[in-house]
């Protein structure tokens, strides 16, 4: 059998920009545009070429039966692009696709709906849509309500849904008609933070059932979660694929300083004092590094320029969570500590003796406000830290981000065997 779930090579698509409509023309007109063609083409080649775009260009990769692939991206790489045409809703310009296995996709919110329909109609038009028969839908139907949630508002035309009751059935129809080939984009960010859970409890199923799964996401905590290996566009192309954590780590640190925050636009405030270097290490380490084990100790290292002195000026900042979560807060005030600035360059650093993040990737935002409390200067995505697992206490379990957000030191006592128990 093949083991090849999907195979694309030298895939490109390519959209005009700005084209219109051609109006009506009279039979004249069309005469005298016949007889100009040539002279008209051989002008009109290079401005075509000017004003089209390419989508996707000369992408090649495969994928397995049975792996999760993850596509990810920033806006504009083409990864919607891509799952259109492997869902057949569009067609490449050039280049070859193989596609083997039955494909469900979810690219939209309510693709496939009827506003007019009913929920229940919408299951059955939906997957009569995805190539299932009628027997096999009656057979799932159940599951797919209950999956779905939506069950008092089956029998109601499905434009008075929200949107997170559209995804919710979507998603709920895909992914029970047993395609052999699962395609999602970035439509479960409608739903709610459990139906969302519930989503990729699915689709992990979905994957250790042998089925192949491509998932389009922002989120990389559920990248990670999911994925095995990842593709990851850029502008058209693939900058790289492989084993997601790496891949997943390149990413994040792609759009990101290299310590130099002087060129970082993502700023703001009077200026008056403002951020020019930031530098993480560990501890007894002369190495920057944005890499972490849970419980070292990490050093910050910034460097500041003040347009004048300042008796008392204050000093923050942030450690931020990939779903744009505050996790915690350093502020210079709140320990007692005086950062008095001198005309000139400022050199501070920030100590963190243990780091109690559990794994995962995270944000560094700074802040520095003049003793009035004002924004002298906010630097935003300033860099970002990546805590791996660790065994802390070598049981051959390390703690993992499924764990919760922060690590507590704590043991466990068998009362039966120890004083502590006899003296209860």
């Amino acid at each position: 059998m093949n083991d090849i779930a999907i195979r694309v090579e030298h895939l490109g698509k390519q959209y005009r920009l700005g084209r219109k409509q051609a109006a009506y023309s009279t039979f004249r007109e069309t005469l005298l545009r016949a007889a100009n063609a040539p002279l008209r083409w051989l002008k009109g080649e290079r401005k075509a070429e000017q004003n089209s775009f390419w989508a996707l260009d000369d992408i090649s990769f495969e994928v397995k039966h049975g792996e999760a692939v993850g596509i990810i991206g920033r806006n504009g790489a083409g990864k919607s692009t891509l799952l259109k045409i492997l869902s057949r809703i569009t067609s490449p310009t050039r280049g070859r696709l193989d596609v083997y296995g039955r494909v469900g996709s979810l690219l939209e919110v309510g693709t496939g709906f009827h506003p007019e329909l009913s929920g229940r109609e919408n299951i059955y038009l939906n997957g009569a849509i995805l190539g299932m028969s009628r027997v096999e839908i009656k057979r799932k139907f159940d599951e797919i309500v209950d999956f779905s949630g939506v069950e008092q508002f089956l029998d109601t035309p499905v434009k008075h849904y929200s949107s997170g009751m559209y995804v919710r059935l979507a998603f709920a129809v895909a992914a029970h008609l047993e395609p052999e080939i699962l395609v999602v984009d970035e439509v479960l960010a409608v739903g709610d933070a459990e139906f969302q859970k519930k989503c990729l409890g699915k689709m992990s199923t979905v994957t250790n059932e042998g089925r192949t799964v491509l998932y389009v996401s922002h989120n990389m905590d559920s990248i990670e979660r999911l994925c095995s290996q990842v593709i990851w566009l850029n502008q058209g192309n693939i900058e790289e694929c492989g084993k997601t954590e790496e891949i997943v780590n390149l990413y994040l640190n792609s759009g990101l300083p290299k310590e130099n925050l002087t060129q970082w636009s993502n700023r703001k405030g009077s200026q008056s004092i403002f951020f020019k270097y930031l530098a993480i290490y560990r501890k007894e380490s002369q190495l920057s590094s944005r890499e972490f084990q849970m419980g070292d100790s990490v050093h910050f290292l910034i460097l500041l320029h003040s347009n004048d002195n300042f008796a008392r000026a204050y000093i923050g900042l942030q450690l931020i969570n990939f779903q744009g979560e505050l996790v915690f807060a350093f502020h210079s005030q709140e320990r007692g500590f005086r950062c008095d600035m001198r005309k000139g360059e400022n050199q501070f650093k920030l100590i963190v003796p243990f780091l109690p993040l559990l794994p995962g990737n995270y944000y560094v935002n700074l802040a520095v406000l003049l003793p009035d409390k004002s924004i002298a200067d906010e630097v935003l995505l300033a860099d970002t830290l990546v805590v791996y697992p660790t065994d802390r206490y070598s049981s051959g379990y390390p703690f993992l981000s499924s764990h919760g957000k922060f690590f507590i030191e704590h043991q466990w006592v068998n009362l039966q065997d120890s004083p502590e128990g006899q003296n209860l």
